[in-house]
């Protein structure tokens, strides 16, 4: 204690950052990196497969229902309306009637160059392995042109039976990982597997839950080798720190915690939740996170460092169905060109869609328009440019507090079975008498609904409404917090909510989450103060920074779970797998975090 009241923050890190790796879990990115690090790798959750024969469907999760049936169509239509008398712009009839000058204004060929950090197109993957280049002279060009040249006559001679030394056809590459896959066309043998949907493992009949964590293996080991540049042979003198979402089951974050140490070889391991590192990560102790990532928003409360699980709410839509909306709202106005954009099927049309909102979508009052370039990616072929006006680029961001405009895609949970799990990683936990505790449990290990999946009732908490997925961003925040029960702890975390996750970047949300919870808190509540604070870095990588923060610290490894251990015997929890001192610990964060 005396030494790390006397450190410089930058020694702290150095000395103990360079040997931690921070792995933050999410449903579309991981972010990875060395504790050390200002800022993670931030990279798509996902690997590509090479195919013997091209399916019908080239992403497994494809075969997930994604029609808007007749009555979610009314739904969202009435939610327009409802959305666009708040922000005083026309109704859907309205517009369409009113539609007489023509919006597209034609084709144009390469990007807008004053724009070109928003309207750059993407480039199709280069599927093939790189060409060899002779051993002893890796950086001359000359001799690798001289290497290609002796490939090119070598191939003249060969039968039609060796295919790998043919000039004409080069080897395939058997996996492609992170943005390279989702930029793969749909006309390669390739097959795209999400290993994480919604918040859990994407499993289904299709995708089986051993592929599942062969790829998360794979995609983890990916990066550890060619961006970190940490060798399997090197891992044994590293520790990793899992900061998981609260959306994870138990059984999952075991699964995880075997790749990490048996697969990928880490001396040591800790899990942290999510919401316990973003308070790390801004320096706070008492504070409700609203974590709104791209697929899943999650919300929970914490009191001086401890999650409170009573306080845990889930919401199925994110980022991407902002983006899925905005697509439906330029079709409906009749604004988007006449090309196939389908994220389902093209997941290159998805990026697409993601940089368009993050770079114009916004939450004001008034037409928020603007000019755009659209891309097309046809089969193969190169992107096609079309300058567009977009229009209406303020209401699908308020699908989060109307989530019946997002209508979020149905997808197919795993068996409820396959969640069953009796060993309960929480240990006494369940029977805690809430909500006073002296321990930090619950922010080690997110198993607050385990054995079921994330938007049904858990019985332990009664108190937990059903069918959490019907309900906006303000309402779910309103009742998160009023589920602390206790008046004072309420105005404090009224006081002090913070939004991380890359849709918290969004130009206005801030003061509308403000008005709509302040006017969601029921009149017989004693509350009448709402405030956003301002994140201290970037929304996106608050609780990875928090989790590396909390490595860095924890200087005692009490809650650490080392190799040899968990080989043999799994996880054993004990009085010494608990932080002895958390309100010492969480002093810490405020040195490390305003050096």
């Amino acid at each position: 204690m005396d030494y790390l009241k006397t450190v410089v923050p930058s020694q702290l890190i150095s000395e103990r950052g360079s040997n931690l790796v921070v792995i933050n879990i999410g449903s579309a990115n991981i972010r990875i990196g060395l504790a050390q690090q200002d800022t993670p790798f931030n990279i798509p959750h996902c690997v590509a497969r090479r195919t013997s024969q091209l399916p019908k469907r080239n992403v497994k999760d494809q075969m997930l229902n994604s029609q808007v049936t007749t009555a979610q169509h009314v739904e969202r239509e009435r939610a327009y309306d409802t959305i666009a008398s708040l922000l005083k712009i026309p109704f859907l009839d309205e517009e369409v009637a009113n539609n007489s000058l023509p919006r597209k204004m034609g084709r144009v060929d390469g990007y807008n160059p004053q724009n070109n950090r928003k309207d750059i197109a993407f480039s199709w993957t280069d599927v093939y392995e790189k060409e060899p280049t002779s051993s002893l002279a890796s950086g001359s060009e000359s001799l690798s042109s001289m290497d290609k040249g002796m490939n090119e006559s070598l191939a003249q001679p060969e039968s039609t039976d060796t295919k790998e030394f043919k000039s004409n056809e080069r080897k395939f590459r058997e996996f492609i990982y992170g943005e390279e896959a989702l930029r793969i066309s749909p006309t390669e043998p390739y097959c795209l597997h999400r290993p994480i949907r919604r918040g859990h493992f994407n499993v289904s009949q299709h995708y089986p839950v051993q592929q599942v964590l062969e790829d998360l293996y794979a995609i983890w080991d990916w990066i550890l080798t060619d961006k970190l540049h940490i060798p399997l042979s090197e891992r044994n003198l590293y520790s990793a720190i899992l900061v998981v979402p609260e959306t994870f089951d138990n059984r999952e974050i075991k699964e995880m915690l075997s790749i990490v140490l048996r697969d990928l070889r880490f001396s040591s391991a800790v899990v942290h939740q999510e919401g316990l590192a973003a308070v790390f990560g801004n320096g706070l102790s008492t504070a409700c996170i609203v974590n709104m990532g791209a697929q899943v928003t999650s919300i929970i409360c914490l009191e001086d460092g401890v999650a409170l699980p009573i306080s845990e709410k889930t919401l199925p839509f994110g980022g991407e169905d902002i983006s899925r909306c905005l697509l439906w709202t330029q079709r409906h106005h009749q604004t988007w060109p006449q090309i196939r954009t389908d994220i389902l099927t093209k997941p290159m049309d998805l990026i697409m869609l993601n940089k368009l909102k993050e770079s114009y979508c916004e939450i004001k009052e008034g037409e928020v328009d603007t000019v755009a370039v659209v891309h097309s990616y046809e089969d193969g072929m190169p992107a096609g440019s079309h300058k567009t006006r977009l229009t209406a680029l303020n209401v699908s961001p308020m699908g989060l507090f109307y989530p019946k405009l997002l209508v979020p895609d149905v997808y197919p949970p795993p068996p409820r079975s396959w969640y069953n799990d009796y060993e309960d990683m929480l240990e006494d936990t369940w029977h805690t008498e809430f909500p006073r505790r002296s321990d930090m449990s619950d922010g080690l290990y997110p198993s607050i609904n385990v054995g079921l999946s994330m938007w049904d009732s858990y019985p332990v908490l009664p108190n937990k409404p059903k069918k959490e997925e019907k309900v906006g961003l303000a309402e779910a925040i309103t009742s998160s917090i009023l589920a602390t029960g206790r008046i004072d702890l309420q105005r404090k975390l009224f006081c002090s909510i913070q939004l991380i996750g890359g849709v918290a970047l969004t130009g206005g949300l801030i003061p509308v989450v403000e008005e709509r919870v302040l006017h969601a808190i029921p009149s017989n509540e004693a509350i009448d103060m709402v405030e956003v604070l301002q994140s201290r870095t970037n929304p996106t990588f608050v609780s990875w920074k928090g989790g590396a923060i909390l490595g860095i610290l924890d200087f005692g490894r009490d809650a650490w779970i080392h190799r040899e251990d968990w080989i043999r015997n799994g996880i054993h929890i004990g009085s010494g797998r608990k932080y002895k001192d958390s309100y010492f610990l969480q002093a810490q964060p405020m040195c490390y975090i305003n050096s």
